[in-house]
C-alpha cells in the first residue's frame, strides 16, 4: 500500500552540541517526528568520528511535506549555517506505512 502525497525526508548533518537546539527548533516548526543517529564520516571539515575528542556529529531524518522542509531548511540557513559545521538535504520519498492514517 502506497501513499499518494508527497512526502519528503530532510536530512540534517551537524555537530552532536546542536542536538539538543536542533530538536528544540524542529518542535517548535511544528516537525511531529524525527529520527537522531550517532554519524561519522569525512569532508571538507576532515574526517569526524562519533566518540572525536571535539564531539561527534549526528543525524537527523525529518518525514514531512514538501513545505514544512522548505521552513525547516530556511531556518537552519538563517539560525546556523554561518556558525557551525552542517549540511541538509531533502530527498523525495514515497511512505509505504503509514500508522497515523
Amino acid at each position: 500500500m502506497t501513499n499518494d502525497a508527497t512526502n519528503v525526508v530532510v536530512t540534517i548533518i551537524a555537530e552532536q552540541a546542536l542536538e539538543p537546539l536542533l530538536v528544540r527548533d524542529l518542535e517548535k516548526l511544528g516537525v511531529a517526528g524525527y529520527t537522531i543517529t550517532d554519524a561519522r564520516g569525512c569532508g571538507h571539515r576532515g574526517l569526524r568520528s562519533s566518540t572525536s575528542a571535539e564531539g561527534g556529529n549526528i543525524r537527523c531524518e525529518v518525514v514531512c511535506a514538501r513545505r514544512l522542509a522548505a521552513r525547516i531548511l530556511d531556518h537552519l540557513e538563517l539560525t546556523y549555517y554561518e556558525h557551525y559545521a552542517m549540511i541538509s538535504f531533502v530527498t523525495e520519498i514515497v511512505v509505504l506505512s503509514d500508522n497515523d492514517a
